[in-house]
């Protein structure tokens, strides 16, 4: 038998007797030196960090932790690894020292997330770090650390290369597809999790079983693949994705709190002791956010997210990657401080066709993030022939989903505007007009 299948916590999954339950009655393993970890006061701040933030304005029950979903991908990575020690060319390669260090990497990967972190990172600010590196003063020292080299004779150092930088051989490729990849193990469990808590079924369409048990390797031995037992699955769970994205993370609601949040956090980051706000959870940081603010034009849009009374900017105009390209194309994936001057630029025009002053900070322009969506698209293994085939080449979904670029398909571009302004905004004949002059105006 490998002895990745002897490893405490992979045995962990079939004796049931040290656990912690999770949804969906997910049963997680936990021996002592996993409880020293999750113990610890950088992973326990997890617990106070929500998995999905601002979506709770519109799917109410979408407020699980960041706690809960390391806890679910440290489990999918387990399953993975029983799944992949019967795998003789794995098996050749990764180890079981190798396979203890993928287990605390999953398990901390998101060590390094602080409140609303992405919508954050999507503004590229200078001064903002990737949440990645920013793990590393967790993982590098105080007891996260020490229990990394004292319980599992693991360097921190080698946790943070793994979780942060590019691989090195053989070896890396393949931990860190498993990790971070078409298939990786917080896409498993993110998928089906958000899902569950958001009260939507998108997420949970596709059979994770079948999926984990095709798992292989690809044809050059560097990442993971799939047996043709698991294409369908894949398909399944390529759609799922297309659709949590469409109708979940991009609902136009989420944007625009979204796009609430980014314009007051882009308005505030220059007063902000940003080291020291990362570390807090998300209601210190609100406050501290919201005192930073003072009477200021971002202390409207944070009352409307925080306050005690929801209020969330309303779509003025829409554009889609297939309906509209024109649009599309001359604002999506630009830098946030060219939105920003964009909806400034046109709450000026607004202001003069309206003859009463719009602020910029009532016009919010959301639109696809610089940074692209990892594409899903895998190898599949026919034994029967022996052939490795691109999943987009046998399937005629997954090429349009997949193989294109997924970004475009569920991601808009959107203007947003104040409720109290917004009837009188929808009134104007030429809003087309106005933008495409505003557009030309700053570029």
């Amino acid at each position: 038998m490998n002895d990745i299948l002897h490893i405490p916590e992979v045995a962990g999954l079939n004796v049931k007797r040290q656990v912690v339950r999770i949804p969906p009655e997910m049963d997680v393993p936990l021996s002592p030196r996993v409880r020293q970890l999750i113990d610890s006061p950088e992973f326990r701040r997890l617990q106070q960090i929500s998995q999905l933030g601002l979506v709770s304005l519109v799917y109410p029950a979408a407020n699980h932790t960041r706690f809960e979903h390391s806890l679910g991908v440290y489990r999918t990575a387990l399953l993975y690894l029983q799944q992949l020690a019967h795998d003789d060319r794995f098996a050749e390669i990764i180890s079981p020292a190798d396979a203890e260090l993928l287990i605390v990497a999953a398990l901390l990967h998101d060590l390094g997330h602080w409140p609303f972190c992405h919508p954050i990172e999507d503004l590229r600010l200078t001064n903002v770090p990737q949440h990645e590196m920013f793990a590393n003063s967790f993982l590098l020292e105080g007891e996260i650390a020490d229990c990394l080299r004292d319980d599992w004779q693991i360097n921190p150092r080698d946790v943070v290369a793994l979780l942060s930088e590019k691989p090195r051989n053989k070896k890396t490729q393949v931990l860190q597809s498993i990790l971070s990849g078409p298939i990786d193990v917080d896409k498993l469990d993110y998928l089906r999790r958000d899902s569950l808590h958001a009260g939507v079924p998108y997420g949970m369409n596709f059979d994770q079983q079948r999926l984990v048990g095709s798992l292989c390797l690809n044809q050059a031995g560097t990442g993971l693949a799939l047996t043709n037992k698991g294409k369908t699955a894949a398909e399944m769970m390529v759609f799922a994705r297309y659709v949590m994205f469409s109708e979940v993370y991009w609902h136009h609601a989420v944007r625009s709190a979204t796009a609430m949040f980014q314009r007051a956090f882009f308005m505030l980051h220059d007063q902000l002791d940003l080291d020291s706000l990362f570390r807090q959870v998300e209601q210190p940081m609100i406050a501290s956010m919201r005192a930073a603010a003072g009477n200021g034009p971002a202390r409207d849009l944070l009352f409307g997210l925080f306050g005690p009374v929801r209020r969330v900017y309303k779509r003025l105009l829409e554009y889609s990657f297939v309906e509209s390209p024109e649009f599309y194309d001359l604002i999506a994936r630009r830098p946030y401080a060219w939105l920003e001057r964009l909806s400034a630029e046109l709450a000026n025009r607004l202001s003069t066709t309206m003859t009463r002053r719009v602020a910029p900070h009532e016009i919010l322009i959301d639109a696809p993030p610089i940074k692209l969506e990892v594409q899903f698209n895998i190898e599949i293994f026919s034994p029967k022939d022996d052939k490795y085939r691109m999943l987009g080449q046998v399937s005629p979904m997954v090429e349009t989903l997949a193989k294109r670029q997924f970004d475009d398909y569920v991601k808009k571009v959107r203007v947003f505007a104040h409720p109290a302004i917004i009837d009188d905004l929808r009134k104007i004949d030429n809003l087309e007009e106005l933008l495409a002059d505003a557009i030309e105006a700053i570029d």
